[in-house]
């Protein structure tokens, strides 16, 4: 009995050892051309090189990222499913006590790998130039001018939210199932504005599609300097960021979870990862595993204070 405990550990070591040695699924809740699914198919082909193994991404749209999250902590716990997330998550967290996982339980933060501001997209023909003729217009016309998010509890909605609560607004949410489709119908006048993620928006408004009054960070981007911050144009206590990192099912043993999230550190910081997401339009997050699994449960508290503040029911 003794050698097969024995057996049976050194068995689990090797297997720990060669990790990842068959392919790994990587969930995302986010409809493809999303600022997320960029960010994470980015991260899948760089795991691959690195690994030498297939990392794929699973699109599981839908519920605000839920249905992927819920699916990711539901999963097994040998490494081979993991979530590739954003704020949304711990807003989810905050204000959806119903949900059918827990996020601070059911999944374990395993490394961050974005954080890059909002950009704020109005159609090229759009009557406001800056935010302040943005926020005249919406005053001018209560409850009709509309802002997109790429779904209800989304990071974008909230960007979008806490502006109506700073600005004294009434403009009318309408969600979508993803970043791309909220886009095409403010590109095309539908829908007033948009809290676009960078990777989605920045593309945009460089091409003319659209146009950029302004980024949610408190300085400016560095991707783009040209474009001025919420928090220049009236509103000086305006900031929002959009994280983006990977998650595992809690179940997964704690060494192979911090052999997971140190891979993933060393290929965010690699020449080629850094190109490719600066490409994209985002700013690298680089931090360790235990700095990211204490920044999970103070996002939640963060956003938990922004949901009682503005009184959102996101349900």
């Amino acid at each position: 009995m003794r050698f097969l405990l024995l057996l049976g550990l050194v068995v689990a070591t090797a297997s720990q050892a060669q990790y990842p040695n068959k392919p790994v699924r990587v969930l995302v809740g986010y409809a493809a051309g999303s600022s997320t699914d960029i960010v994470g198919r980015v991260m899948a082909d760089r795991l691959t090189a690195y690994w030498k193994q297939n990392v794929y991404v699973e699109t599981r749209a839908g519920a605000a990222g839920n249905l992927a999250a819920d699916a990711a902590a539901k999963a097994p716990g040998d490494g081979y499913t993991l979530l590739f997330a954003q704020n949304g998550l711990a807003i989810s967290a905050a204000a959806l006590p119903n949900l059918p996982f827990r996020a601070e339980t059911d999944l374990v933060p395993l490394a961050p790998v974005a954080a890059t501001p909002h950009i704020l997209i109005v159609a090229p023909d759009f009557a406001a130039k800056n935010v302040a003729e943005l926020i005249a217009k919406a005053k001018a016309e209560p409850g009709r001018l509309s802002f997109a998010s790429s779904g209800v509890g989304n990071s974008d909605h909230l960007c979008g939210e806490l502006f109506n609560l700073m600005a004294g607004l009434q403009a009318i949410h309408v969600p979508y199932k993803g970043g791309a489709p909220a886009a095409l119908d403010v590109m095309g006048g539908r829908i007033g504005y948009y809290f676009a993620g960078m990777p989605v928006g920045l593309p945009l408004a460089k091409s003319g599609k659209a146009r950029a009054l302004a980024v949610t960070s408190k300085t400016r981007f560095a991707g783009a300097p040209d474009i001025p911050t919420v928090a220049e144009q009236g509103l000086p206590d305006y900031e929002a960021t959009l994280w983006q990192g990977f998650f595992a099912p809690a179940s997964v043993p704690a060494d192979v979870a911090a052999r997971i999230a140190a891979d993933i550190q060393k290929v965010v910081a690699s020449p080629e990862t850094k190109e490719k997401l600066q490409g994209a339009g985002v700013s690298l997050f680089e931090d360790s595993h235990a700095n990211f699994k204490k920044f999970f449960p103070a996002e939640i508290e963060k956003w938990r204070g922004v949901v009682k503040k503005a009184n959102l029911k996101l349900e």
